[in-house]
């Protein structure tokens, strides 16, 4: 038999789990910001996928602190309009999982996960040397949704590719070298190794 939920009935936390553990899986940003005394934060955000490629956007859902107040990453990007978007490969998903926790403001995540960061090449905030790849973006456009969250959409304007990951001259990623991982529901991750080939339908 069928189970259905009514949205409207269900509290914040009952949402979160069926939109989480049903909408998989997700590709997960590690995002690095500077604040305004160039002090570098790193956070990593399961709600990020990108949006248009003419112009280039992408998007990270940024939820605040209980009290409303901006998170890091949040603050950051308002007061620098800028950040950056690290795909987290899987031998950088132990070292994404330490920057998850819940540091003081002004905390270095990079520093106490043992990543390197690299001066962005257009942007304030740096990217990570270990990712496998890497955009830099400055702030398109910010939504506002309710007192909780921010969808932050994001101009890409500069990308930066580990050795192997890219052909530059076909413009080609290879998934294998890109090894990157997803979030399921919960603490649950997972690997893109298994992969299949569906070809567009032609009418």
């Amino acid at each position: 038999m069928a189970v259905s939920f009514d949205f409207q009935q269900l509290s914040e936390r009952e949402r979160y789990n069926l939109m989480i553990g049903t909408i998989i899986p997700r590709p997960i940003a590690l995002v690095t910001t500077v604040d305004e005394h160039g002090r570098i934060n790193a956070a990593p955000f399961s709600f990020f996928n990108c949006l248009s490629a003419d112009p280039p956007i992408l998007a990270i859902g940024v939820e605040n602190n209980a009290d409303m107040s901006f998170k890091d990453t949040g603050h950051n990007i308002r007061m620098t309009e800028v950040f950056t978007v690290n795909i987290v490969s899987f031998a950088i998903a132990q070292a994404m999982h330490v920057c998850g926790a819940k540091y003081p403001r002004g905390v270095d995540e990079l520093k106490e996960a043992g990543l390197t960061a690299v001066s962005g090449e257009k942007v304030a905030s740096p990217f990570i040397a270990e990712a496998p790849a890497a955009f830099e973006c400055r702030r398109h456009v910010t939504l506002e949704l309710g007192r909780s969250r921010q969808i932050v959409m994001g101009e890409i304007v500069y990308a930066h590719y580990r050795d192997g990951v890219v052909d530059p001259e076909r413009l080609h990623v290879d998934p294998a070298a890109l090894d990157a991982i997803a979030r399921l529901g919960g603490d649950t991750c997972a690997t893109i190794r298994d992969r299949f080939e569906m070809l567009t339908p032609k009418l």
